[in-house]
């Protein structure tokens, strides 16, 4: 299974999914981290700019980690067998472990909204049931 984390400065996750060009690409099984890449995208490939009927170098990933990722952007993910996961979560291995271990506490975009502008509880997240390796 590949997981992509949004990382524009490459060492935490990205608060703002759109714009971003840096991600962390990290190859797992059920429990481990196998391996771990940076993949950098051009600004014309970053999701703002890019077009959704076009193909994306992320469209090999089954799971996409950021900070913040809008309903719009989500649901584009999601078309493409991708899940969308918005965490507070900063570390970029430790959001990737915590996914493993079914303990990644995530947000809705609304949820995502309201923390910014006060705070909203999140709730746990981890693998979907039948997740593609």
């Amino acid at each position: 299974m590949k997981i992509a984390v949004s990382s524009q400065n490459q060492t935490n996750v990205t608060a703002h999914l759109g714009h971003c060009q840096k991600f962390w690409i990290y190859d797992v099984d059920d429990t481990t981290i196998q391996t771990k890449q940076l993949l950098r995208i051009t600004k014309d490939q970053s999701f703002h700019e890019s077009s959704p009927k076009d193909s994306h170098p992320l469209d090999t990933v089954q799971v996409l980690i950021s900070g913040g990722i809008g309903r719009g952007l989500a649901r584009r993910l999601q078309s493409k067998g991708i899940q969308p996961l918005i965490t507070a979560e900063t570390d970029l291995d430790a959001a990737v472990m915590a996914y493993l271990d079914d303990t990644l506490v995530v947000m809705t975009p609304e949820e995502h909204h309201q923390r910014e502008h006060g705070d909203a509880p999140g709730h746990r997240h981890g693998k979907p049931e039948h997740s593609p390796e």
